[in-house]
């Protein structure tokens, strides 16, 4: 009854919790400690199809063979099932149908290598299909794919064709399996060239809001200098981009942390890495060297040239971490100051660049209570016609 080992088995879970999360192949094998040749059969043979989470609702689904560990020794210490399951922040009906699993007879008890070696077996013995075991509905949607029917149109028009026969109902995911994953069986896999994308090999689906790939050669917040925090030296930026209507205009933001200075930067035509690259290289240019150290920016795709930018401006550019925008905090409140100029619902590509510069200047000729109630123009301009001097000019408050 014994399946694949139980380490391996758990480093392909770890692989496609990377693939889920929206690594290449190749990155997530690294990360999982595997091989990128055994990373790229698991991918192949899952025909691209990434499978269930192994997490649910924040809750593993599958118990680890160190959570069955943990219960094998409670069960010996006189513990009730509900009081493991709160330990291990379980349902108590898991627990139960664990103790069921590992427990060959009342003298052994339960073992944690028997309820191991079960759940292996079970995860691996083959299920048939829907589709596989079904004639009818399996010729009914090879015939619509062959009409070049997407999956999801096929699953809602059985419904409409068949209201009073629950036999004939598939859900358009499994449909996409039975093309695409090895053993699912059901369909001829040439059908995968009647979708709209011909693909062989599916393309991971990515959740709602989760980036599609990582920005090259990134350096993280985490590396940057202590200094950059205590706001206590200048020429420490953040940045960010707030975007206009339907996400098709955007304006660059640019937030010096000491004196709170802003600038704007312009993109009239669209806001991709080589537009934003050109709009920072100019503004920064205008710059004292003293006024460019760092740039912490948030991972968008807009700053995929943050090398080229980086040599051109002589900054040192750190990275956020996902979903994190506290970590850019001064440039979180300018944007919402902006807002009052720049509503949600514009088209920010109407701006001209005269407009940017007058909002800049409200913004930098603003008091400020942090500055003691100096304007962030007032604060530069000291740095600037003064030697520096960190305990001067702007309190950290």
């Amino acid at each position: 009854m014994a399946g694949r080992p139980r380490v391996r088995r758990e480093l392909e879970h770890r692989f496609w919790w990377f693939v889920r999360s929206g690594e290449t192949v190749e990155a997530a094998a690294g990360a999982a400690g595997v091989s990128a040749t055994l990373a790229r059969r698991w991918f192949r043979e899952a025909g691209g199809v990434v499978p269930k989470p192994v997490r649910h609702g924040g809750i593993r689904v599958r118990l680890s063979h160190a959570e069955r560990e943990e219960i094998a020794h409670r069960i010996a210490a006189g513990w009730t099932t509900r009081a493991i399951a709160r330990e291990l922040g379980r349902p108590a009906s898991t627990i139960g149908r664990e103790l069921k699993r590992g427990t060959i007879n009342h003298q052994k008890g339960y073992r944690a290598s028997t309820a191991q070696a079960r759940a292996d077996w079970d995860a691996r013995r083959p299920k048939q299909s829907k589709l596989a075991g079904n004639d009818r509905l399996r010729g009914w949607v090879q015939d619509r794919l062959d009409e070049e029917h997407s999956p999801e149109q096929i699953s809602h028009r059985l419904r409409l064709e068949f209201p009073d026969d629950p036999e004939m109902r598939v859900n358009h995911e499994s449909i996409y399996q039975a093309l695409y994953v090895q053993g699912r069986g059901g369909l001829r896999r040439d059908l995968h060239k009647r979708l709209r994308t011909g693909r062989a090999v599916r393309k991971p689906r990515r959740r709602s809001g989760e980036r599609r790939g990582r920005i090259p050669n990134m350096v993280s917040i985490a590396d940057r200098p202590p200094e950059v925090a205590d706001r206590a030296v200048p020429g420490h930026w953040e940045g960010d981009l707030i975007i206009g209507a339907h996400n098709t205009s955007a304006i660059g933001t640019l937030v010096e942390r000491m004196t709170g200075f802003v600038l704007l930067l312009h993109l009239p035509d669209r806001y991709g890495a080589d537009q934003v690259q050109d709009a920072m290289v100019e503004a920064m240019s205008r710059l004292p060297q003293t006024l460019r150290r760092t740039l912490t920016w948030d991972q968008g795709s807009e700053m995929s040239n943050h090398i080229q930018i980086a040599n051109a401006t002589e900054l040192d550019i750190y990275f956020c971490d996902p979903h994190s925008p506290w970590q850019r905090g001064s440039n979180e409140n300018t944007n919402g100051l902006l807002r009052q100029y720049f509503s949600k619902g514009a088209d920010l590509s109407l701006f001209e660049a005269d407009y940017l510069d007058h909002v800049a200047r409200k913004l930098n000729n603003r008091p400020r209570k942090r500055l003691h109630w100096k304007t962030p123009a007032e604060a530069l301009d000291e740095l600037l016609s003064a030697p520096f001097n960190p305990t001067g000019v702007a309190p950290t408050a």
